[in-house]
């Protein structure tokens, strides 16, 4: 990992997706915000504080396709170039070759954390993140 904290943006309108996602890449170093919606998503990406270092995108969302976002996404040169993971039931391959022409790599679900966490740091020219030693343990008292 590099000594710049990475910021993630996972969108994605499954709870259990951030709540699996967030701890995890937070253990690692990154920050990560969440948003549930693609309106949640824009409001995110036009604050740009701290600056969005990558985004992992669902395509099924309840007030639209993860594609829209993409496309615009593609279309702004201040975003052209963020890199995005689209993490997807989908399995049409029309939606699926859309994603990959627009730019975004694929993560089917169900998807293990660590194998989008080598995605990612591989995507961002990353080494590996590796989880913090553990706490030392208090020897106990021999009495």
């Amino acid at each position: 990992m590099s000594p710049v904290r990475r910021h993630l943006l996972v969108v994605d309108d499954e709870p259990h997706i951030g709540l699996l996602l967030r701890p995890h890449f937070e253990r690692l170093g990154y920050v990560v915000s969440l948003a549930r919606t693609l309106a949640e998503a824009r409001r995110t990406l036009q604050g740009g504080d701290p600056p969005l270092d990558a985004l992992l995108l669902d395509l099924h969302l309840p007030d639209g396709s993860g594609l829209d976002l993409l496309h615009e996404l593609r279309a702004a040169t201040a975003t052209r170039a963020l890199p995005v993971i689209v993490l997807t039931a989908e399995g049409e391959d029309r939606i699926l070759r859309a994603a990959e022409g627009l730019g975004a790599a694929l993560l089917t679900k169900p998807f293990s954390p660590s194998k989008l966490t080598a995605r990612v740091a591989a995507m961002l020219g990353d080494a590996p993140p590796q989880p913090p030693p553990p706490a030392p343990s208090v020897p106990q008292d021999p009495r």
